[in-house]
Parts: structure tokens; C-alpha cells; sequence
């Protein structure tokens, strides 16, 4: 069987180059050339490999909406771990050269610290790490990525995928935010079974969800539900440097039951006085003093506001990607500019609609 030849370009500028045949998605064969590309399920059902095609013939297989989106397709992405060559391609990834790897990602041991639950179904995870093999207790990420865990007990070696709330720091102590998730297997176990003292083990940091250097440009965060993790280490990041951005920062909930974190967004805004807050309740009492109405809104009519072009980085569900990119492209801010990170439940694409397309070679 031929093979092809594949070329990557990352948005610095740099080229990864190898081979792949026609029955191999582009994941799996640079995985075997020990190239570690951003990606995750391995199955078209998170969305963390995508990537822009720019030349050549392709295949892509089954793979979810959520994940990859109609939007997404007509905008030439696609998803490489379901991308199959049918002649040599070249394609450009979202993400810098210092973010693919040349060996398998660390596995980390951690212990629970506790486990605190913020809403009847959101839980904060704290936990310590343990040394690793140079002795080392810190974690080298960037604020926004996230890690995977491994669920206890589980034969099959399952994993989930949580964004880090906490800034990089040396001493290991890492944080979650977590939505309980009904039957799901981790969440399951962290309602059930976790307690402090209990070890865990942990894949990464992972992820392409950075904050991204284009000068002193306004910046603009919007969060539905636990999307609110990656944004808390952003900010906390840039509040430790004292960064000199002007910050909005939008933070929505069905209710305000759903509430979470807000002392913490409190202090952090008293701490880093650049940071203004909403927090909006799509349903809220009559009592209710704060934004009422979407997290979308209240984004629109500050985007509308903005003299100048803000950067916008979102994290939550897809609805809320979709919604936030519509206002957005009204306000001449086009979808490739956004920085988003969709939060999936942890499906696989069974039942998805089935993504036949072939690209025209160019």
C-alpha cells in the first residue's frame, strides 16, 4: 500500500513531516514516527486535534457534531485523528512547535488533599504530587491546559479529562473544578468513594487552550459552568505578572444555585484591579442583584461597547461556543480569531452524523 506524505505546520512557523497510508489516520502515524501531536480521545468525539487543511485529498471518518461542528467544516477544519490521506497533505495546526511532543506524555502520581463539593453537583478536587522520578514536586504547564485522570479500578485504563484551575506553581498542589456528572463513571467515584489520602494517577498537562501573546489588546473571557477552571488559571496567571491588559471576564449559570467560585472571583478582582467581573444568571430570582440574563448577552453588549478589537478566549459547552462566535462575527470579530476550548461529556461518536468528505486537492 502507498504511503503519503504528511506535512504539519504549527502556527510559528515550524513543519512536522511523516508518512502515512490511506487506512491510517494522521494521529496514529505520527504517533509512530514519536511525534505527540495535541489530541485526546483518539476517537472524533473531543475535538482536541483539530487542525486547518490547506492542501491535498482526505477522508474524514465518523466523528461527533459537538466535536466538529458544520461551521468548523465549511472554515476547511478538520479533526486528525479521523482524517485519512488520500494523497500527500499539508495542513496547519493551532498551536506552537513547543507544544507537540517527542516522547509519551509523564504519568504523575497524586494524592487526594479533599474534596469539596461547591454546588450540589460541582466538586473542587484538590490534590498533592507526588515526587516524580528526578524527585521533582512541580508540574510544568501552561494556564488553560488540562490532565487526564485515570479512573481507579477501571481494567480498561478509562480516563477524564480535567482543566487545571489552579496557576503553575512548585510545590505539586494542583485543583479541579468538576461537574458531577449523572452515571458517569469518575464522577461516580468522586461522590462515592474519594476521600483524602486515596492516590490517584494523572496523564499531561495537555491541551492548545493558552493565553496567546498579541500585545496589550483588551481580553475577554467568557465561562459557562466548570469552563470556569482554565479561565481561573489564566487569570491567576496574569494577576501573579501583574499583566497589563484590560480584563472582562464573564461567568454564566442556569441559576443561582449554580453559583461557584465567586469569593474566589472576588478576590482575585480585589487582588488584580485590571479584572472586571460579570457574573449572569440566565433564570435568576427576583432577588437576584447581579447581570440577569446569558452569559451571551451580557458578552454582546460588552463587545458592542469595546472601542477597539478584544482578544476572546471561551470555554464551556459547544452551544456556548456557537453562540459567542455568531455575536462575535456580527461584531467583525471572524470565528478563526476566537480562542475556545468546548467542554465535551465523554461520549463516543456512536450515532454521530457520519462525516464523509473528501477534500478537493489543490
Amino acid at each position: 500500500m502507498s504511503e503519503f506524505q504528511i506535512q504539519l505546520k504549527t502556527n510559528d512557523g515550524q513543519t512536522l513531516s511523516f508518512a502515512c497510508d490511506p487506512e491510517e489516520d494522521l494521529v496514529s502515524a505520527a504517533e509512530k514516527e514519536n511525534i505527540f501531536l495535541a489530541a485526546q480521545c483518539h476517537a472524533g468525539s473531543c475535538g482536541a486535534c483539530i487542525a486547518h487543511h490547506e492542501s491535498g485529498d482526505y477522508r474524514l471518518g465518523e466523528c461527533s457534531t459537538d466535536a466538529l461542528t458544520a461551521a468548523d467544516i465549511a472554515q476547511q477544519q478538520v479533526l486528525l485523528c479521523r482524517t485519512y490521506p488520500q494523497s500527500d497533505l499539508m495542513m496547519t495546526l493551532p498551536y506552537a512547535y513547543s507544544v507537540v511532543r517527542f516522547e509519551k506524555m509523564p504519568e504523575r502520581e497524586a494524592e487526594i488533599v479533599a474534596k469539596t463539593y461547591l454546588t450540589e453537583d460541582t466538586v473542587k478536587l484538590d490534590l498533592q504530587l507526588l515526587p516524580d522520578e528526578d524527585e521533582s514536586l512541580s508540574l510544568d504547564f501552561e494556564p488553560g491546559q488540562f490532565m487526564e485522570v485515570h479512573i481507579p479500578g477501571d481494567e480498561a485504563g478509562a480516563k477524564r479529562a480535567y482543566s487545571l484551575a489552579n496557576a503553575p506553581n512548585w510545590d505539586g498542589s494542583l485543583e479541579f473544578l468538576i461537574k458531577l456528572r449523572e452515571n458517569g463513571q469518575f464522577s461516580t467515584f468522586l461522590d462515592k468513594t474519594a476521600e483524602a489520602g486515596m492516590k490517584l494517577r494523572l496523564d499531561g498537562p495537555m491541551g492548545t487552550f493558552m493565553l496567546q501573546d498579541h500585545g496589550l489588546r483588551p481580553r475577554y473571557f467568557v465561562a459557562g459552568g466548570c469552563g470556569l477552571a482554565s479561565v481561573m488559571s489564566m487569570l491567576r496567571r496574569m494577576a501573579e505578572w501583574d499583566e497589563p491588559h484590560p480584563v472582562k471576564l464573564f461567568f454564566g449559570v442556569w441559576s443561582e444555585s449554580d453559583i461557584f467560585f465567586q469569593q474566589e472571583i472576588e478576590a482575585l478582582a480585589a487582588e488584580y484591579p485590571k479584572l472586571e467581573y460579570q457574573l449572569c444568571v440566565t433564570e435568576p430570582s427576583d432577588s437576584w442583584q447581579g447581570y440577569r440574563g446569558s452569559v451571551v448577552a451580557a458578552f454582546e453588549a460588552a463587545l458592542k461597547a469595546e472601542k477597539g478589537k478584544p482578544d476572546i478566549y471561551i470555554c464551556g459547552s459547544p452551544g456556548l461556543i456557537e453562540g459567542i462566535a455568531d455575536v462575535a462575527a456580527v461584531c467583525g470579530v471572524d470565528r478563526s480569531e476566537l480562542i475556545y476550548e468546548r467542554y465535551l461529556a465523554n461520549t463516543q461518536p456512536t450515532g454521530a452524523t457520519r462525516c464523509e468528505v473528501v477534500a478537493p486537492q489543490s
